[in-house]
């Protein structure tokens, strides 16, 4: 058995009657697309995939952060007036 990965599921059958009734009801919450009592697909809000990229992508900027703080560890100092 799959675990269903959000509050509100739907059929597929009633995702094709009114699609936009179902958005409605969510709140912004993704909706699980069942087909024969099993997740197919996952249906989730403009708004909401939104906000889910921006915040993938502020994670991966985290984690080039991090990265490059570590490269800082094994830079050497260098004075200008040297070069």
């Amino acid at each position: 058995m799959k675990t269903v990965l959000a509050n509100c599921s739907a059929s597929i059958s009633e995702l094709k009657k009114n699609p936009t009734s179902l958005i409605n009801e969510s709140d912004g919450e993704p909706i699980a697309i069942l087909n024969h009592n099993q997740p197919t697909a996952y249906l989730v809000p403009a708004a909401t995939y939104e906000t889910i990229m921006e915040r993938l992508e502020d994670y991966q900027l985290g984690l080039l952060v991090n990265e490059r703080q570590n490269e800082r560890i094994e830079a050497v100092d260098v004075d200008i007036d040297e070069l």
